[in-house]
């Protein structure tokens, strides 16, 4: 199962380093980034993981919870997690799904049915599509999808700006253009009617292009 934007993430139990969990009632009203690993005691997980932990204070004043996933059992995370700390500088303080028995890798579609139901004897290799990104919102709805190669390790600052873009254009009619950083100007969508986008934005807007109606971010 291929799992797409807008769709509902799947609901699933799992024991995690902080207890089972049913992810759906774990996320309650908060956002989410779902970030999934093919194998404990790898090099590029390591520093992801540390680098997501260190960045713990950002997704919290954003309100989003970060969990992680990884096809191994939970004792195993535990022992990594010492790694992670003494390399990077920084202990996970968010949970580690134990996915031993690949339920959770399956059920979001980053390992084939038939890839068996054990992480026993596995290899990296044999999990390398287990390495996505999933941005869950409040109504846990799939609004981000993003995989990675093994070789190349994920960039958390993108996260974040894009976490920032989901949160604002959830409250108000508006895209944001590329590179877009937080406080720089966006644009209306077009399904807003001009007297729609006058009442909205009092201010007026800068139009390049009659489709194009350029704003500064709104700040509520």
């Amino acid at each position: 199962m291929t799992l797409q934007i807008n769709q509902m993430a799947p609901d699933f139990e799992a024991e995690t380093t902080m207890g089972r969990i049913r992810f759906h009632e774990w996320i309650g009203d908060a956002w989410c980034v779902l970030f999934s690993h093919p194998k404990d005691f790898t090099p590029v997980c390591t520093t992801e993981l540390g680098a997501m932990a260190g960045l713990g204070a950002e997704f919290d004043k954003r309100n989003c919870k970060v969990i992680g996933l990884s096809v191994d059992p939970v004792t195993s995370h535990e022992r990594w997690s010492k790694d992670i700390e003494e390399v990077m500088g920084f202990m996970p303080r968010y949970p580690m799904i134990g996915d031993s028995d690949l339920a959770v890798a399956k059920l979001y579609g980053m390992l084939p049915a038939n890839a068996g139901t054990t992480s026993e004897g596995r290899t990296p290799a044999d999990n390398a599509t287990v390495r996505t990104v999933f941005v869950i919102g409040p109504d846990k709805m799939i609004k981000l999808v993003l995989a990675y190669p093994m070789s190349t390790g994920r960039n958390f600052d993108e996260i974040l700006r894009v976490l920032d873009s989901l949160q604002l254009t959830a409250r108000h009619k508006v895209a944001t253009p590329v590179n877009w950083k937080q406080g720089e100007d966006v644009i209306i969508v077009p399904a807003v009617s001009d007297e729609e986008a006058r009442q909205r934005f009092p201010e007026g807007w800068r139009a390049p292009k009659p489709y194009m109606r350029i704003v500064k971010q709104p700040t509520t």
